[in-house]
């Protein structure tokens, strides 16, 4: 009988234990975009039961994204240190208790300080889910897992206007709220048993998986310095940091004002709002998918993947202002969500790029240039939120006007892929010319 090497024995087909780092990503995904999208449906009986104003709730839905911007580099830092299943089984089980706790908020300040904490533990997740990748997954499967991810978190965040009606219709928002903290507790449990930072210590990889996965190995590393002064001087990092504030800004608006937007604006009952308002969700994961696909056909045409990812960005973030100023034109509010859904689309064709750049970028500082774009994304979560509510108070509940303010910024961000080179590594920016941009139209 041949053995193992006996040179006629037939090769070893690798194992496909990396393919689960995928199932967790995406239903951890989920789990993220309804504890943090649930909110904006319930934001009528939370302002009616605590007697707040659209500015004072407004500053609920920023206290999360401040949050979330502040902890994203110390969360994604500490699981470039010391590894993402730590990490990660964290900050899940202490969102999700914060989760619970936003429904026994009593007044506006305990409801501020109950989302910011509440932030403060899902800051550390996507940074630590790119970390992920960047140690089980070969750089070829990599676009391909972004895409799927952001697809399940937006989809996550699509459906959970109707799942929380019809929580709703179970039991108050303060009980509703208990019930979404429990799906994150779930998730550690069975996410810590099972996970490994390192693939070579996970009993489900054979030697032939190894073997795809070997140049991997410099990533699970753990490390104590970071480079920051490079990043600091690193025109790309600045226009990556730059370009995914002015993609936050407008896209937070899908998960804090919309719902109210359809109610005010449009007419809308709870119910048929409920169903629009997942539109630009629904769209956005189609989009986050797409990009994947489109940026690596794209490079295998132009035989050059930063190429291939600037010309995506600058059609992204164009079009989808486009469309966001087109939806304001017609009366009809499906027709309306239809054109905002593909404006959501359009932009979305983009994260591909920004978090595929991140891990080339960042190599094993992946966790960390990851987390300190998301921050940039979440300060104009913090912002926009605010400055919606502002605009609303001084132009007399005229929300044509945050959406132009959208389209002014989603165009900014087009412009800075002018200046973001988003395959040459961070460790060799400085130690060597960088090459021209090469192609790789194995992935995005």
């Amino acid at each position: 009988m041949p053995t193992a090497t006996d040179p006629t024995a037939p090769p070893l087909r690798p194992s496909r234990t990396r393919h689960w780092i995928l199932a967790f990503a995406a239903t951890l995904a989920i789990v993220t975009y309804i504890d943090r999208v649930c909110i904006s449906q319930a934001a009528p009986d939370i302002q009616r039961d605590l007697g707040l104003t659209k500015v004072e709730m407004s500053w609920a839905f920023a206290s999360f994204a401040w949050a979330y911007a502040l902890f994203e580099i110390p969360g994604g830092w500490l699981g470039d240190k010391i590894g993402p299943r730590k990490v990660l089984m964290r900050v899940v089980v202490w969102w999700s208790f914060f989760t619970a706790a936003t429904g026994w908020a009593w007044n506006l300040s305990s409801l501020v300080v109950m989302r910011f904490l509440f932030g403060a533990g899902e800051a550390g997740c996507f940074p630590n889910l790119a970390k992920m990748f960047t140690n089980w997954l070969p750089q070829s499967e990599r676009s391909r897992a972004v895409g799927v991810m952001w697809l399940t978190a937006r989809w996550g965040g699509a459906f959970t206007p109707m799942l929380v009606v019809w929580v709703f219709t179970l039991m108050s928002w303060r009980r509703a709220f208990v019930v979404f903290g429990v799906l994150g507790v779930v998730w550690a449990f069975f996410f810590y048993r099972w996970f490994r930072d390192n693939p070579r210590d996970h009993r489900g990889v054979n030697a032939a998986e190894l073997e795809l996965l070997k140049e991997t190995q410099i990533n699970s590393a753990g490390h104590a310095n970071v480079p920051w002064g490079k990043m600091l001087r690193s025109r790309t990092v600045w226009m990556l940091w730059l370009q995914y504030f002015c993609f936050a800004y407008g896209w937070y608006f899908y998960i804090t004002w919309l719902p109210t937007y359809l109610k005010e604006a449009r007419g809308l009952d709870l119910q048929k709002s409920a169903l629009l308002a997942g539109f630009p969700l629904f769209f956005g994961g189609l989009g986050s998918l797409m990009g994947g696909i489109v940026a690596n056909r794209l490079a295998g045409l132009l035989k050059d993947l930063g190429r291939a990812r600037r010309y995506l960005a600058y059609f992204g973030f164009t079009t989808a202002a486009g469309m966001l100023i087109a939806s304001m034109s017609l009366q009809s509010p499906v027709g309306a969500m239809i054109l905002m859904g593909i404006a959501s689309f359009l932009l979305d064709l983009t994260l591909a790029g920004s978090w595929g750049g991140c891990m080339d970028v960042g190599g094993k500082y992946a966790g960390t240039l990851s987390g300190s774009m998301n921050m940039a994304g979440n300060i104009a979560g913090g912002i926009a939120p605010v400055a919606v509510g502002y605009i609303l108070k001084f132009s007399n509940n005229n929300w044509s006007a945050t959406f132009w303010v959208s389209a002014a910024i989603y165009l900014l961000g087009a412009l800075c892929w002018m200046g973001i080179d988003s395959v040459t590594p961070l460790e060799k920016s400085e130690t060597e010319p960088a090459p021209p941009e090469k192609p790789a139209p194995q992935t995005a």
